[in-house]
C-alpha cells in the first residue's frame, strides 16, 4: 500500500485526465496521475488536434466555445513543441446544398459571438488554390486552430507536477475502490476521491458506462509548406458523424506548423483491431483526393489508428458517478477531447469543490445516461 493519501487520483494522462490533474494541482488539491502507457499516448494521440466550435448540439457547441476560449487564454504559455497554429477552419461546400447549410451554420454562430465569414467559389480558390475547381463555397471560421496534441498533454502534467501531483507512469489500475485505487501489482494508492478519465478504456474499470470504441485512422505526409493553409472539412462530415452504426470516412486536412499535412477523417464502430485497415484508409485517402487532386501526388509518412470514446448522445461524461461518490468520470469526448479538455477540467474541479460552473454543467453530467435508461 501506498503510504500516501491523495486528495484525487486521475486515471489517464491523455489530454483530457492531463488538463484535469493540472486544474486540480492548481487549486491546491494532492494529486496522483496513473498512466498504464505514455502520455498523451491513446485516443490522444489519435486526434488531429483540432480546437474547434462545434454545432451539432447547444450543449457541444457551449462546451467547444468555452474551451476554446480557455485555450486561447493559454496560447502564450504553451510551449513551441505543441505546434499552437491559429491557421482557422474552412468548411468547405460542394453543391447549394450545402452553401445553404454555410449560411445556417453562419447565422448560428453569429447568434453565439463566433466569427465567420462566407467564401464563394472564387474567394475559396484563392484561399486554398489546391482545392479542386468548381466548389461553389464555404465558411471559414477563423478563430480554429491546432496543436500536436501528446506535447499539449505533456504540458499539463508538467503543470500538474511542478505543483506536487505525483506520477505513477506504466502503473496499470485494476480496480477503483470506495477509497483509492488498486494497481495490477497490488500496490494500493489511497484517495479522497478518483477520475475515470480512462478514455475508450473507462468502462473496464467502472461497469455499466454507455461508452463505446470509435476507430479512427490517420495519415501524415512529408513536409509541403502551404499546401494547405487552413483546416479543410467537408461539410458531408457533419453527416457521416451523425451515425453510430456504419463505418464512414469524410474529408478533412490539416496543415501542420512542420509543413506536414495530417489527413483523416475515418469512423469505425465494433472494431477493436488496432491495425490499419486498407479498405478504410482507401476509402479515406480516395475522398480527401476528390478535394486536394494534388494530395495523391505527395509523399505519406505514417498511417495509424486510435479509439476514441464515444457516448449515445456525442456529448462527454464530466462529473460525479451517479451510485460511487467519491468516483467522477471524465470520459466520453470522442473526437472532441483536444478541443474540449480545458472545459472539462474546469467544470470537474468546480463540482468537486462544490462550486459555480462557468456554463451550465447539467447536459454532460453522468447522471444523464441513467435517466435516459429509465424514460428510453
Amino acid at each position: 500500500m501506498s503510504s500516501k493519501t491523495y486528495d484525487a487520483i486521475i486515471i489517464g494522462a491523455g489530454i483530457v485526465g492531463s488538463a484535469c490533474a493540472a486544474e486540480c494541482a492548481r487549486e491546491g488539491l494532492n494529486v496522483a496521475i496513473i498512466e498504464a502507457g505514455i502520455i498523451g499516448g491513446g485516443a490522444t494521440a489519435a486526434g488531429m488536434g483540432h480546437l474547434v466550435v462545434m454545432d451539432d448540439s447547444e450543449a457541444q457547441c457551449a462546451l467547444t466555445r468555452y474551451s476554446q476560449k480557455l485555450w486561447d487564454e493559454i496560447s502564450n504559455e504553451l510551449p513551441h513543441e505543441v505546434e499552437h497554429d491559429a491557421c482557422g477552419t474552412i468548411w468547405v461546400a460542394v453543391d447549394d446544398e450545402e452553401m445553404a447549410e454555410v449560411r445556417r451554420k453562419e447565422k448560428y454562430y453569429a447568434a453565439r459571438g463566433v466569427k465567420t465569414e462566407i467564401l464563394d467559389g472564387q474567394s475559396l480558390a484563392e484561399a486554398e488554390p489546391n482545392l479542386r475547381p468548381g466548389l461553389v463555397g464555404g465558411l471559414r471560421v477563423p478563430g480554429d486552430s491546432v496543436i500536436y496534441p501528446p506535447c499539449a498533454a505533456q504540458f499539463f502534467v508538467d503543470q500538474a507536477t511542478a505543483k506536487g501531483a505525483k506520477l505513477f507512469l506504466g502503473a496499470s489500475v485494476e480496480a477503483i475502490t470506495a477509497d483509492g485505487v488498486r494497481l495490477r501489482d497490488g500496490v494500493f494508492i489511497s484517495a479522497g476521491l478518483v477520475v475515470n478519465s480512462a478514455g475508450s478504456s473507462s468502462p473496464a474499470l467502472t461497469r455499466g458506462l454507455e461508452v463505446k470504441k470509435r476507430k479512427g485512422h490517420l495519415v501524415i505526409t512529408d513536409r509541403y509548406p502551404n499546401f494547405v493553409r487552413h483546416q479543410l472539412v467537408e461539410l458531408g462530415y457533419l453527416k457521416s458523424a451523425h451515425t453510430l452504426t456504419s463505418e464512414s470516412v469524410a474529408f478533412n486536412v490539416q496543415p501542420r506548423k512542420t509543413g506536414q499535412l495530417l489527413i483523416g477523417s475515418s469512423r469505425q464502430f465494433g472494431a477493436d483491431d488496432s491495425q490499419v485497415d486498407t479498405s478504410i484508409l482507401t476509402r479515406m485517402l480516395d475522398r480527401a483526393v476528390e478535394y486536394l487532386p494534388g494530395l495523391g501526388k505527395l509523399s505519406s509518412l505514417r498511417t495509424w489508428t486510435g479509439f476514441r470514446a464515444a457516448t449515445p448522445d456525442k456529448l462527454p461524461l464530466i462529473g460525479p458517478h451517479t451510485e460511487h461518490e467519491r468516483l467522477y468520470l471524465a470520459t466520453g469526448h470522442e473526437g472532441l477531447g483536444i478541443t474540449t479538455s480545458l472545459a472539462t477540467a474546469k467544470l470537474l474541479v468546480a463540482q468537486i469543490l462544490h462550486r459555480e460552473t462557468a456554463i451550465p454543467v447539467t447536459p454532460y453530467l453522468p447522471a444523464r445516461m441513467a435517466q435516459e435508461s429509465v424514460h428510453g
